[in-house]
């Protein structure tokens, strides 16, 4: 597995989420040894991509999850075999590199079998056809690399041996009686033999012993269109060898081949192996080209991922597969809720306005000036997450850290907001989905399941034609997925005060809250800006009351 940190937000992603992840992976590349890289769980807002492109930094890439792939294992390297090759060279190379089974491919390395130990073994045992040759297609190279022979004679018209194989050891007036057209015939030195081997009409004739032939039998050899070659071994050893020259295609298997893709994730891998009893499987890329091997072993001596979660600690926003990775380190502004470590960690947690405060701090901490682009983005999450101070979660800390970091960027900060808040709060022409899952949270409190969606906005009045299509795309989300209640916060940034729309089975959790009462679906509440400070809290208490 690559040696590689990934720093991530929270799913649905809003700025502070992005431009501290992208920020603390930076800061981490400076101090640190292992290399960490900034991903992002969901699709960036148009406030966030404002963000990015005003001061020229690159989105984090997009990571679905982080449950083990194939890709991550130290799978091993293998070496691949043309399907023509011989099981004799085959056998040779496994037994050089100490393998059990070799991945056969094509001219452009695409997987299309696979041949073992026992594959081979137990096909040259199984072999007993002396037409093996012409049924396998044996090509003349490879009988003569596995004879370790060498030609005297090449017919180029009968380029194929389509007969059975015989071996010439009896006295010749016997061996006419065995010998047929197109045969392949082992012999000896002996020239009457030689002769009525090709009156015969065999293809291929090999002498044994290391013996040649003379003028008159090469010359009726090129006459009848027989390929004439020598070997060094007897013909004993010559007729047992020569089986071992069939094509690796002939005994391969390729009928429902077992392999994984580099994409594959490792627990559905366990899955397949622990119904199979193979020993190696092979590794294939999006285009079936072989890329290695993998083993159990290779399962057990995983390591996992490591990931750093910046502004959340709730496993229900936190990248899918987080249960099979390592979290190293939290550096988050919210309540300490439900994630759980195997090990000690660095956490920090404080109270203020934006996670992206806490690392332009560990900049300054330690001695390490941000980047003017850096220090740009976090300007941009901390005027985001305090509605420029206007959210009562704001504290002196922010407005320090926002005065300092907007003096390394360059940056007015109230004109800057104004440019960010008009871009990032439009609604014009966003679908329903796009705007709930701007800054989408889901909350466990108690056995409540609540999701809360933000949207900031400076113009509340263009949402009312959208009402009604968001309110059924809340309560269908909210029967198929089971919630208590969802709520959507459209927050006016410039009244300073949030409509709040509710749905579920128990959407009047919202009443005893917010000592409101709902109209219908929703009902505007002043002074509601924050998510985190001012909404969380009220619904932890009026669910808890619930029990007393």
């Amino acid at each position: 597995m690559k040696d590689v940190i990934y720093v991530t937000g929270h799913k649905n992603p809003d700025s502070d989420s992005i431009c501290a992840a992208v920020a603390y992976a930076e800061l981490k590349n400076k101090i640190g040894t292992v290399p960490a890289v900034p991903i992002r769980l969901g699709e960036i807002s148009r406030e966030t991509n404002f963000i990015l492109d005003y001061f020229g930094v690159e989105a984090p890439h997009l990571v679905e999850t982080l449950k083990a792939r194939v890709a991550d294992l130290t799978y091993d390297a293998v070496s691949t075999i043309s399907p023509e090759i011989s099981l004799k060279m085959a056998w040779q190379i496994m037994k050089k590199n100490n393998l059990t089974t070799l991945p056969v491919t094509d001219e452009k390395g695409a997987l299309v079998g696979l041949t073992s130990i026992s594959n081979l073994t137990s096909s040259y045992m199984d072999i007993w056809d002396n037409n093996i040759l012409s049924k396998s297609n044996t090509t003349i190279e490879n009988i003569l690399d596995t004879l370790s022979a060498k030609i005297i004679y090449q017919s180029k018209e009968n380029p194929a041996f389509p007969g059975k194989i015989v071996v010439a050891a009896m006295q010749p007036s016997s061996a006419e009686q065995h010998i047929e057209e197109g045969d392949i015939v082992i012999c000896g030195d002996r020239k009457d033999a030689q002769a009525i081997i090709l009156e015969a009409g065999a293809s291929l004739m090999i002498v044994a012993g290391s013996h040649t032939v003379d003028d008159e039998i090469a010359n009726k050899a090129k006459e009848v269109g027989c390929t004439i070659i020598s070997t060094p071994h007897d013909t004993f050893t010559a007729a047992r060898l020569i089986v071992q020259s069939i094509p690796v295609s002939y005994v391969m298997t390729k009928d429902n081949l077992i392999s994984f893709s580099n994409q594959d994730h490792v627990e559905d891998v366990k899955a397949v192996m622990q119904k199979t009893r193979f020993r190696q499987y092979p590794v294939i890329d999006k285009n079936g080209k072989v890329l290695g091997s993998v083993s159990r072993f290779h399962l057990i001596s995983q390591n996992k991922k490591k990931v750093v979660l910046v502004d959340h600690n709730e496993r229900t926003q936190s990248v899918d597969g987080l249960e099979d990775a390592e979290v190293m380190e939290i550096i988050d502004h919210h309540r300490i809720a439900a994630v759980q470590t195997g090990n000690p960690i660095f956490f920090r947690n404080e109270p203020v306005g934006s996670t992206s405060t806490i690392v332009a701090s560990m900049f300054f901490e330690n001695g390490i000036r941000p980047s003017k682009k850096i220090a740009g983005i976090l300007c941009g999450a901390i005027i985001s997450d305090t509605l420029l101070f206007r959210s009562p979660t704001s504290t002196d800390t922010d407005k320090m850290i926002l005065k300092r970091l907007a003096e390394i960027a360059g940056i007015d900060p109230e004109a800057f907001a104004t440019e960010m808040f008009k871009a990032g709060t439009s609604l014009t022409g966003r679908t329903i989905t796009e705007i709930f899952n701007q800054d989408y949270k889901v909350f466990n409190i108690d056995e409540y399941k609540v999701g809360v969606s933000q949207v900031g906005t400076m113009d509340i009045e263009g949402f009312e034609p959208m009402k009604a299509e968001m309110i059924s795309f809340m309560q269908e989300k909210a029967e198929k997925e089971n919630f208590n209640l969802i709520l959507l916060l459209l927050t006016d940034i410039i009244k300073g005060g949030s409509q709040i729309i509710a749905v579920g089975k128990n959407k009047e959790i919202v009443n005893k809250a917010f000592n409101v009462t709902l109209t219908g679906d929703d009902i505007y509440v002043p002074g509601v800006l924050s998510r985190k400070k001012q909404v969380i809290p009220p619904l932890t208490a009026a669910i808890e009351s619930l029990k007393e």
